[in-house]
């Protein structure tokens, strides 16, 4: 039999998953690492241990399957964006520990460079922000911060990476330095239209074009594993950034459709086909994928806080476990006119307000758990319409049906509660890690072994969720919430 072998290595544990060519899982290891916070802000991983985490999960995996490196077809990486490495060429030693995509110590840098107006030229080139959130800040941080850096990365001794990166040079030995369009596009050097690093963002940020990775076909050759790693060689044959893969995983391939991940914040992403719609409401466009060298595209909405809404009715007491939530919100017919802004650390898109604060509103003597419970579900459903309507009138196409994925993807009743204040259907998947599906499947395409028309295929729902809400009552809904995101916003601000 053969197999398809994804690497998913996320923000806290690095896992491998064994699938058929049908896409159905085998067996699954998992192990998790340290997380580690040299200063408030800042959050960082220790390179050595994203790999061996990765590997030690790649050989139990198969150990688990009774498997045979020999049987593995194809192997697809996955994994967190935005998180920076810096090693040395020669020795393949990490020059620094990696900046992870959480790490807020570029601030004052962002600002710096917004003061100086260059975000329209970055926006229009990449699609991002200035954000700490990107790598290309990280990596001008590292280089003026780490002794000695510079010189060595101007002679081209010093390779840089995203985590796909790192692990395609330790799976090869270092025969490949290579990342896929989906991981470049999120570093701020990449330029979505050229689908190339941009020389003049490189100059901008003072960042050596020696550093950089070659940036292959998200289903190119990345090469093949050291034999003595995992028993055979292997080839490496799809990379993707982890919510790309989840909009790949979910068979979200033509334009229109679209994938929320819900989990303790949620990641929404909208496929716009083959070309990138550069956003005026605090979006992100970005790759979603490049097949055969043709790329396409994808709005991304980040939201804040989701399955962290049902985490506080916990911590405050309401619930005692979060899988409660569910039985009680249902055991009442609606919110009794009760409004939940879960803004505890803010709003993301479109509102983009750091000051906003989460808000209760409606409360009456009549408010009971149960209505806490359901106004909590509504209020991470009606972000997800926020961000939805921001995409359609940016991308000028109408979302035909949300595949969900993720914790909250669990609760049929928040996802009736989505379908309904959507107005679309909401469908989940029968194999839930889409993440690790989607480097899979991603990788039997890159082996020639599947083609897009599989893919779509391999997408097997296990229940969809149809609106029956009247229009009219879901948009008198719809306007309240609106109302109760203007009280929850500027909370904060001093003064």
């Amino acid at each position: 039999m053969a197999f398809l072998l994804a690497l998913d290595q996320g923000t806290t544990s690095s896992r491998a998953i064994l699938f058929t060519l049908e896409g159905r899982p085998v067996a699954v290891a998992k192990r998790e690492f340290r997380q580690l916070y040299p200063k408030p802000g800042w959050v960082e991983h220790d390179p050595l241990e994203i790999w061996e985490t990765t590997l030690w999960a790649a050989r139990e995996v198969l150990r688990r399957a009774g498997a045979e490196a020999g049987e593995v077809l194809a192997l697809g990486i996955t994994n967190q964006r935005e998180t920076t490495l810096l090693w040395d060429r020669k020795t393949g030693k990490p020059l620094h520990n990696a900046i992870v995509w959480q790490d807020r110590r570029t601030t004052p840098l962002c600002e710096a460079l917004r003061a100086k107006g260059l975000e329209p030229l970055f926006r229009e080139r990449t699609g991002l922000l200035f954000d700490p959130y990107f790598s290309g800040t990280k990596l001008v941080w590292l280089l003026e911060n780490v002794p000695g850096l510079k010189a060595r990365a101007e002679g081209g001794g010093v390779a840089f990476g995203t985590v796909d990166t790192w692990l395609i040079w330790n799976l090869t030995g270092g025969k490949v330095h290579a990342t896929d369009p989906t991981n470049a596009s999120r570093t701020l050097l990449f330029n979505l239209h050229t689908l190339a690093w941009d020389p003049e963002l490189l100059e901008a940020l003072g960042i050596p074009a020696a550093l950089l990775p070659e940036v292959r076909p998200s289903d190119g050759d990345f090469g093949e594993t050291l034999p003595e790693l995992l028993g055979a060689p292997v080839p490496i044959r799809g990379v993707l950034g982890d919510q790309q893969a989840a909009l790949f995983g979910q068979a979200a391939l033509g334009g229109g459709e679209g994938k929320c991940t819900y989990g303790t914040g949620a990641f929404l992403l909208l496929n716009t086909g083959k070309r990138p719609v550069l956003s005026e409401k605090g979006l992100l466009a970005t790759v979603a994928w490049s097949l055969g060298g043709r790329a396409t595209y994808a709005l991304e909405g980040s939201l804040f806080v989701a399955g962290a809404a049902v985490g506080w009715l916990k911590e405050v007491g309401l619930i005692r476990e979060s899988a409660e939530v569910e039985a009680l919100a249902a055991s009442v017919e609606d919110t009794g006119d009760v409004y939940f802004v879960p803004a505890f650390t803010g709003l993301g898109a479109p509102y983009w307000d750091p000051y906003a604060r989460g808000t209760l509103l409606g409360l009456t003597r009549g408010t009971s758990r149960a209505h806490l419970a359901r106004a909590a579900l509504e209020g991470v459903a009606f972000q997800v319409r926020d961000v939805v309507l921001a995409m359609e009138e940016e991308a000028g196409v109408r979302l035909k049906v949300l595949k969900a994925d993720g914790g909250m993807a669990q609760n049929r009743l928040f996802l009736k509660i989505q379908a309904d204040l959507l107005g679309v259907p909401v469908a989940v998947p029968e194999v839930t890690e889409t993440t690790a599906l989607g480097a899979a499947l991603m990788a039997g395409v890159g082996a020639g072994a599947l083609s897009p028309e599989d893919v779509a295929g391999r997408f097997r729902e296990a229940e969809r969720f149809l609106p029956t809400m009247p229009e009219g009552r879901r948009e008198a809904l719809y306007r309240r919430w609106r109302e109760a995101v203007e009280r929850a916003k500027g909370w904060a601000r001093e003064g």
